[in-house]
């Protein structure tokens, strides 16, 4: 399998990778243009990037055989995660690798505000002494405003808190009860917020509610005097509204790592105002930070390539090993589900409802069985490239809806794997499935609400017969005259004389001959032959 490193990561993270056999790691001397990368992606199972090389929806239409994209680094705002969503690329980032280096960057910040540091450093190199001018502020009793408590966020808080600095945080995601065992109270709203605080950081993502947050009406809420720290993303503060307010005093000073448009441009103003310190995106810029990116980025990529674990991933649920090695069963039993049902069902359907019961309820995730699931089911839909990252958008787009449930009413199995699917509001068919002993040992045990055993693999034929004399007879018979071996069989009638479902496992598929025959029967109807 081709890895292509197109970004300088470290060489511990790279000397991962090529320990592995099966991998062939392949290190570009410098950074490629969209053009240029094109033929060098071709045959690549796996990317690793920082945030210089863009991996367009180009690039990743050239991957034919791309599985993954790893950042070493938090952000992927250089990858179209949506267009890799759709080609069934799994995108891998690093949050904790620059938790600490950019932790400790935001609070370096918030003490050179405190003090004017670097304007004090400027100003001995010029040759001037001038005390009174760079008298600063303590932070000792001052209220830090800390916007989002993540992994970043919580970090600052502490060394906050260790220099006996009040801290308020606002983060809607944030349990009390997190909160409380970081020693944080926590803001109603952004106003509480705004009003209190002393010094304000920011460490969230842009999303549609963050984008611009920090604007002119942001700015006048905000005590008089306060200080600004990001080292998140420069989009979420609005320029042209921050020069204004520290022209107006409003605010006293800032400290910005990250800009809107980066590199930031040479003629830009924010170089020249005396009050703003800048740095150029050094959050992660520490050797520590890029050893720890880059041996993450070879462990979760070597992870996902060699064993199926999803860690890290923004376009896929987290999946770690041991929570992978408890669903995969159910994974494996979901998927033949929805083959079975995407060969019984009418072409048309809106819906699948899927049921967890029994054990199967308490399952820490259960997403990615859905996919499996779907995976199975719209296997008949000749997709291309279909797989468990791309499955739900691919069944949002050809319009069907999913619908989970863990339900605790009483079953039958200790595991309980159930899908129904719908057309028009209306059940056409239904399938269930357990475990027999092991996980090892997975059943199909009903099928159109009729008890049934049917093993998942192989073939299958199927059949609804009227329960006469002689019929299992005469199915045997059959079937060996053209030399096809049952494997196993499962008949259930609704009532005597009535009609019966029966499953054969065979060891070979049927001639179409046996096929007319059985349809030529009277009392023979719904013949398929269902392949898992």
């Amino acid at each position: 399998m081709k890895i292509l490193v197109c970004d300088p990561v470290s060489p511990k993270g790279i000397a991962l990778l090529q320990q592995r056999p099966e991998f062939q790691v392949t290190v570009l001397p410098k950074r490629l243009s969209e053009e240029e990368l094109l033929p060098q992606v071709a045959d690549a199972v796996a990317l690793v990037v920082r945030s210089e090389t863009k991996v367009t929806r180009r690039v990743l239409e050239a991957a034919e055989k791309l599985r993954v994209v790893g950042r070493a680094g938090v952000g992927v705002d250089n990858v179209d995660v949506e267009a890799a969503t759709q080609r069934g690329v799994v995108v891998m980032n690093t949050p904790g690798g620059n938790t600490i280096s950019t932790a400790e960057l935001a609070f370096a910040m918030i003490l050179a505000l405190a003090r004017k540091l670097p304007q004090a450093v400027a100003s001995m190199r010029a040759g001037q002494w001038d005390r009174k001018q760079f008298q600063g502020i303590e932070l000792a009793g001052k209220t830090l405003g800390v916007l989002g408590l993540g992994r970043i966020g919580s970090e600052v808080a502490r060394r906050a808190l260790s220099f006996n600095m009040r801290v308020v945080g606002y983060d809607p995601f944030l349990p009390d009860s997190r909160a409380q065992s970081l020693g944080v109270e926590m803001a109603a709203d952004l106003d509480d917020l705004y009003r209190v605080a002393d010094f304000i950081t920011v460490h969230m993502p842009v999303t549609d509610l963050t984008r611009g947050m920090l604007n002119a009406a942001a700015f006048a809420k905000m005590k008089p005097g306060v200080r600004l720290v990001n080292c998140a993303r420069g989009e979420i503060i609005v320029e042209k509204d921050l020069l204004d307010a520290l022209e107006s005093g409003k605010l006293a000073s800032a400290a910005l790592d990250v800009f809107a448009i980066e590199p930031l441009p040479a003629d830009h103003p924010f170089r020249q105002h005396p009050n703003l310190i800048l740095t150029p995106h050094l959050g992660a810029s520490t050797v520590e930070a890029q050893d720890k990116c880059g041996i993450e980025v070879a462990e979760v990529i070597t992870a996902y390539l060699l064993t199926g674990e999803v860690r890290n991933a923004v376009n896929l649920p987290f999946l770690d090993a041991r929570t992978y090695e408890l669903i995969k069963p159910y994974m494996t039993l979901g998927e033949k589900l929805g083959k079975l049902l995407a060969q019984l069902a009418p072409p048309q359907v809106d819906r699948l409802h899927v049921t967890y019961g029994g054990r199967a309820q308490d399952l820490p995730n259960i997403d990615p069985i859905t996919r499996a699931i779907l995976v199975g089911f719209l296997s008949r839909a000749d997709v291309r490239d279909l797989n468990p990252v791309n499955v739900r958008s691919i069944a949002s787009t050809l319009g069907l809806t999913v619908e989970e449930k863990r339900s605790n009413e009483p079953v039958t199995f200790n595991e309980w794997l159930h899908v129904q699917v719908f057309a028009n509001a209306r059940k056409v068919i239904s399938a269930g499935g357990t475990f027999f002993g092991s996980p090892n040992n997975p059943r199909i045990v009903r099928l159109y609400s009729t008890p049934v055993e049917i093993p998942i693999s192989g073939t299958i034929l199927l059949l609804n017969n009227k329960d006469r004399p002689g019929m299992v007879g005469y199915l045997g018979t059959l079937l060996g005259k053209h030399n096809v071996n049952i494997a196993s069989m499962s008949l259930n009638r609704d009532a005597a004389g009535g009609y019966a479902l029966t499953v054969l496992n065979l060891d070979s598929p049927p001639p179409q001959a046996v096929l007319d025959e059985l349809q030529r029967d009277p009392d023979i109807r719904n013949v398929h032959v269902i392949t898992l």
